[in-house]
């Protein structure tokens, strides 16, 4: 009789291997259990946190804190399935610690082994307990601080099958690195300290939200955008580099909702659209976004790992997320804060207002037929004092290397601090302007790239306040594809014809296009509906708009025109005119970076020269 002709039957499993099966859900790595443990440290109100990994955490995790600690009946329930402090809501959406399950000491405890020191404020000593191999010895007596010390060696001794997969020591340390960060980035009030194999990986005290976020992301604050934007209950906050920063991974990237370090594919999204009109296709932003939602619109309960949950109001969170990017992205960043934010920071005025969306002036007219809303003026040095025509001996007005600007004498500190980006004081090589900042720094403008922004801004403004122009197609193109991917176009169709492409069902599996947007031609039509089809079936929340096969597309062809409308690099400039070219980038949105990624414009600090003449060290 064959084996499969026998007729199951249903079993109860053991605990133990209950227990083996909730532990290969919740601790799949290293990282994983060192994660569950900092979150309890964190959730027991530690403000000192201290970690140390060997052998990337597989052969031996110490965790301290100075929290409130354990009694000895409590670490007893600590080390059995679905115990838990920090649950108080039976409906599971009253969760505001980042532990909640009653899993993660118990599957520990179920493959490794376990030592547990936990002492309370109110208590006399310490108390110790272990677990091993989900063996439990009784908790006794024994010394230590207030607080709790957690010590986890051989991780999966007693799941051999699971320690094959593990990656090598210096991988899985990667990885608990990056879970630390993360951690210490949602708990900036607590100080952390993490080593591996006795190196340090990083020593951060208590620290301000902004001091945290610059530590965490390897950069100086003020190169961070500031982000505060509500809707409705929700609130988006937190810090953003600017487009010239980016990684080539998303590794720079840190979400937080309710403070609780999440991978959110809905909000990575969400960034990934923000940026993608200012960063080069395949680099990844940098920044550290905190999302307060109401708790009842929230869902965390979905994966034991709890980094997956799910939101109530998935549009209008992506919208918050979008619109909150770019709007602080409009306000400039080179490098990081922005040409007004950056400057800010530089000048005793408290702020400066940043222009409006509405307000915003931009030209496509020559750059000769520009105007300054208010001249900037900048004196010469008297020690090279300007001929009768406004220029300086040894340098000619044909000289192709340097060509300084007319400029009525004036002291620099008429320099008006409304223009971050000051006067311009001379053109080198015909396509860079040099001008000076109210606060005395170096600006340099690329006058080619910083135009190209400007004219690729009007072009974006015009082609978003309407519907983009149809061409019909002669003859209307059948398009066979998976059923899956044809129902998601022909759900976006109204979306998909107001950006130009009309189609309708040509039976199961086949779509019917009869035009395409005129921006783009009839060229590949074919190619263009394929792709479209499969960005919406693999991120169902885009919209038509929002994937990348249509949006590079056109972005491609706006960044062609606002490059052959823009002035060109060796173009001999009035100073009007590069004044004029200033205060227009100064009033645009994304304006210090042209249409391929590349600033516009750079600033030299007078340590940064002084450093460059050996001045400084």
């Amino acid at each position: 009789m064959s084996e499969f002709s026998i007729r199951p039957t249903i079993r109860r499993l053991s605990g133990h291997v209950i227990d083996l099966i909730a532990a290969g859900e919740v601790i799949e790595r290293p990282a994983a259990a060192l994660k569950e443990l900092v979150e309890n440290a964190i959730d027991a109100g530690a403000t000192r946190i201290s970690v140390a990994l060997r052998g990337g955490g597989t052969d031996r995790i110490d965790v301290t804190d100075n929290g409130c600690g354990m009694t000895p009946a409590e670490l007893e329930l600590a080390v059995e399935r679905h115990c838990t402090s920090k649950l108080q809501d039976e409906r599971l959406v009253q969760i505001r610690t980042l532990g909640f399950r009653g899993e993660a000491l118990p599957s520990i405890g179920a493959s490794a082994r376990l030592t547990i020191t936990s002492r309370t404020s109110d208590a006399d000593t310490a108390w110790l307990l272990r677990v091993e191999g989900g063996a439990i010895t009784p908790p006794q007596p024994a010394s230590g601080p207030i607080g709790t010390r957690i010590v986890v060696t051989d991780l999966f001794f007693a799941t051999p099958a699971r320690r094959k997969f593990l990656k090598s020591a210096r991988v899985e340390g990667g990885h608990a690195e990056s879970v630390m960060r993360r951690l210490a980035l949602c708990a900036p009030h607590c100080a952390m300290r993490v080593t591996l194999d006795d190196k340090t990986l990083f020593d951060l005290p208590a620290q301000s939200p902004i001091a945290r976020a610059a530590s965490i992301l390897d950069v100086t604050p003020d190169t961070l955008i500031p982000l505060d934007e509500q809707r409705g209950a929700v609130r988006l906050s937190g810090f953003a580099c600017g487009p010239a920063r980016t990684r080539a991974t998303g590794s720079g990237q840190f979400i937080l909702v309710n403070n609780r370090p999440v991978t959110d594919p809905v909000l990575r999204t969400a960034i990934r659209v923000a940026y993608r009109p200012v960063i080069e296709r395949g680099r990844f932003p940098v920044m550290a976004l905190h999302l307060n939602v109401p708790l009842e619109r929230l869902d965390v309960n979905v994966h034991p790992a709890k980094t997956e949950l799910r939101f109530a109001d998935e549009n209008d969170i992506k919208s918050l997320v979008i619109g909150g990017l770019g709007r602080a992205l409009g306000h400039g960043s080179s490098g990081g804060g922005g040409i007004y934010a950056s400057f800010a920071a530089r000048t005793s005025r408290p702020s400066i207002a940043y222009p409006s969306r509405s307000d915003t002036a931009l030209s496509t007219a020559p750059v000769s037929e520009l105007r300054p809303e208010k001249p900037a003026q900048f004196v010469l040095p008297e020690a090279v004092p300007s001929s009768a025509d406004g220029v300086r001996p040894g340098f000619a007005e044909t000289d192709t290397v340097f060509a300084p600007a007319a400029r009525a004498p004036l002291e620099p500190e008429a320099l008006d601090p409304a223009f971050p980006l000051g006067a311009s004081v001379a053109q080198v090589f015909d396509t860079y302007i040099l001008a000076v900042a109210p606060d005395g720094d170096l600006i340099l403008v690329d006058q080619h790239a910083a135009h190209e922004r400007l004219m690729h801004e009007r072009l974006r403004d015009q082609f978003a306040t309407g519907t983009l122009r149809a061409q019909a197609l002669l003859l209307p193109e059948v398009v066979d594809l998976p059923a899956r991917e044809a129902e998601a176009l022909l759900l976006r169709s109204d979306e998909l014809s107001k950006l130009g492409l009309d189609l309708e069902s040509f039976g199961a599996g086949s779509v019917l296009l009869r035009s395409v947007p005129a921006l783009l031609g009839t060229k590949d039509v074919q190619s263009l509906l394929k792709d479209v089809a499969d960005e919406l079936v693999n991120d169902p929340a885009l919209t038509a708009d929002e994937t990348d096969s249509l949006s590079n597309r056109f972005d491609a062809v706006i960044a062609r025109m606002a490059c052959h409308g823009s002035i060109r690099a060796g173009r001999r400039l009035k100073p009007e005119e590069m004044d004029a070219l200033l205060r227009d980038m100064e009033r645009t949105p994304r304006a210090n970076t042209c249409s391929h990624g590349r600033p516009t414009w750079l600033r030299l600090t007078r340590n940064e020269i002084e450093r460059l003449f050996g001045r400084v060290k």
